[in-house]
C-alpha cells in the first residue's frame, strides 16, 4: 500500500513537470491517479473544491508576481506550486483509500538516531552566517539552539538502551560532545563572528587539490644543496664565539678572577666628598627641598593601582561584549552599532573620550585615567571602578548609576536620567551636573558627601552625612 501511494505522488509530479514544461493547465481534467480509479468524484468533494480555489487566488497571485521578477525568485516560486498540487493529489487519494494505520513496524528501525542526527545538521549552517541582520544568530548561539532541537531524539536514544545496549549510549554520548561542546567551542574560539572573508573585491580562494606536483621544466635545474660544515660537529677546541668579549656580569666576575688591578680606574673619594663634611647632609631641612620631598605624599587611591598595559582594542568579542582597552590620546572613539543585549566594557584607558550610540545592556569602566564617556541609554547599570579623573555624560537614560574606588567623577545627568538610583563606595570628589531648568542650558553642580557620622540611637546606627556650615 505504501509502495503504492509512493508511486501515486511520483507520477502526480512527474504530471505536473509535464503541464508546467507545455505550459498547459493544471486543472483542465481530472486524472486517473493510478489502479484505475477514477478521480473525479473525489475531486468533487466541497473540501477539494474549495482548496483549489484557495490555490487559485493564492499561488496564482503569488506566481503571476514571480513572473514579473523571474529568475530564480520564479524558479522557487514554481516548486510552491507544485507542492500545492501533490497536496491536492494526497487529498484527493485519502478520498479514495482507506485509512492508512500507524503500527508499531511502521516506525523505521534506530528512528530516534536518525531523527537526532538529522535535527543536529542545522547547526553545520552556521557557516552561512553574514552578521547580525542575516536572520540568524551568532555562530555560537546558532549551534547551541541547533543543538537543543536534536537533544530531546538524543535523550530518548539515551533512555531506550541506558540497561539494554551500552554502544548506542556510548553513540549517544559521542554525537552530543561533537556538538556540545565539541563544535561549539571550535566556532567559539576560532569563529565567533562567523567566517573569515577574503579582503574585498577579492578573488574567491579557490581549495587546493590533493593532486601529484606538475613536472618541472627541462630546463629549469634544482637548486644546489646546501654546503657542508667545514668543521665538525663536535670538537675540543674553543669556538670562535668563545673567543668574544663577555658583557654583563660575565665580563666583571672574568676581569675579577684575571688577576690584573681592577681598581685602577676608580675614582679618589676626596674629603668634601665624605657624607660627614657634606652640608646637604646636616639634618636642617630647608625650604627649596620641603615641597619635593611633600609631592610624593599626595597620591590618589585609584592611581596607585598597577596594571599591565597591551595593546589597543577596539572590538566586538562573541556578539556580545564590546571591548575598549590600552586607548591613549583617542579623543574620537565610537561604538556606532550596538544593540540592547551587549555591554561595553573599558579598561586601561587614559585621556581618551568614548561616545556609545545607542542602547546597550550596561557598561563598565575599569582603572582608567582622565576619560570621558558619553553614552544615549543603558538597560541595567553604568559602573565605574578604579578609575581617576573621570567625566560622564547621561544623555538618555540609566537606571542605576555605580561608582567604586574612584578619586574625581564628574557626572552630567540628562532630564530623563534624574531618576537615576546613584551608588559610591570608597571614592572622593564625586560632583553631579544636572540641568537648571532654565532655557540658557547651564548646569547645577551638586557635590555628592565622601564623609559621614554614624550614631547608635534607639539599639541601631544611624548614618548621616557630615553638613559643614559657613561663620
Amino acid at each position: 500500500m505504501e509502495k503504492a501511494l509512493v508511486e501515486r505522488l511520483e507520477a502526480a509530479v512527474a504530471r505536473l513537470e509535464a503541464a508546467v514544461a507545455s505550459g498547459a493547465s493544471l486543472s483542465a481534467a481530472p486524472r486517473d491517479l493510478g489502479d484505475g480509479l477514477d478521480a473525479a468524484a473525489a475531486a468533487s468533494d466541497p473540501a477539494i473544491v474549495a482548496y483549489d480555489e484557495f490555490v487559485a487566488g493564492a499561488v496564482g497571485r503569488l506566481t503571476a508576481a514571480a513572473e514579473k521578477i523571474g529568475g530564480k525568485v520564479l524558479d522557487a516560486t514554481k516548486v510552491l506550486a507544485e507542492a500545492f498540487a501533490v497536496s491536492k493529489d494526497r487529498l484527493v487519494q485519502a478520498k479514495q483509500l482507506q485509512q492508512l494505520r500507524c503500527t508499531e513496524g511502521r516506525r523505521p528501525d534506530y528512528f530516534n538516531h536518525i531523527k537526532s542526527v538529522a535535527d543536529s545538521l542545522t547547526a553545520l549552517a552556521w557557516v552561512g552566517f553574514l552578521g547580525k541582520d542575516c536572520g540568524m544568530s551568532f555562530p555560537t548561539a546558532h549551534v547551541e539552539e541547533s543543538w537543543q532541537m536534536a537533544e530531546f531524539y538524543n535523550n530518548k536514544v539515551l533512555v531506550e538502551y541506558r540497561n539494554k545496549d551500552a554502544d548506542h549510549v556510548e553513540w549517544a554520548k559521542a554525537l552530543k560532545e561533537l556538538y556540545m561542546p565539541g563544535l561549539r567551542d571550535f566556532v567559539k574560539k576560532h569563529y565567533p563572528l562567523g567566517p573569515s572573508w577574503g579582503p574585498v573585491g577579492g578573488a574567491p580562494v579557490s581549495q587546493p587539490k590533493a593532486t601529484a606536483p606538475a613536472p618541472k621544466a627541462p630546463g629549469a635545474k634544482a637548486p644546489p644543496p646546501p654546503a657542508l660544515p667545514s668543521a665538525p660537529l663536535f670538537t675540543t677546541e674553543k669556538s670562535p664565539k668563545s673567543a668574544q668579549p663577555k658583557e654583563g656580569m660575565s665580563a666583571v666576575f672574568q676581569e675579577i678572577s684575571s688577576g690584573k688591578a681592577v681598581t685602577t680606574g676608580l675614582r679618589k673619594v676626596t674629603d668634601d666628598m665624605k657624607t660627614k663634611n657634606r652640608s646637604d647632609r646636616s639634618g636642617v631641612v630647608s625650604s627649596s627641598t620641603a615641597a619635593p620631598a611633600a609631592a610624593p605624599e599626595k597620591t590618589s587611591r585609584a592611581g596607585s593601582f598597577s596594571f599591565k598595559s597591551g595593546p589597543p582594542k577596539l572590538e566586538l568579542q562573541m556578539g556580545r561584549k564590546w571591548v575598549v582597552e590600552n586607548q591613549v590620546g583617542k579623543k574620537n572613539l565610537a561604538i556606532d552599532d550596538c544593540d540592547a543585549r551587549q555591554s561595553v566594557y573599558v579598561y586601561g584607558c587614559k585621556d581618551s573620550v568614548l561616545q556609545v550610540n545607542g542602547k546597550v545592556n550596561n557598561i563598565t569602566v575599569d582603572k582608567c585615567t582622565k576619560v570621558g564617556i558619553v553614552f544615549k541609554h543603558v538597560v541595567a547599570a553604568f559602573e565605574v571602578v578604579n578609575c581617576n579623573g573621570v567625566e560622564v555624560q547621561c544623555q538618555g537614560t540609566a537606571p542605576t548609576i555605580s561608582i567604586d574606588n574612584t578619586s574625581g567623577c564628574q557626572l552630567y545627568l540628562s532630564n530623563d536620567s534624574l531618576g537615576a538610583s546613584i551608588t559610591s563606595a570608597k571614592s572622593s570628589e564625586i560632583n553631579v551636573m544636572v540641568p537648571s531648568g532654565a532655557t540658557d542650558g547651564d548646569w547645577v553642580e551638586h557635590a555628592l558627601p565622601q564623609q559621614y557620622i554614624h550614631s547608635f540611637k534607639d539599639g541601631q546606627f544611624i548614618t548621616s552625612p557630615v553638613s559643614h556650615s559657613g561663620a
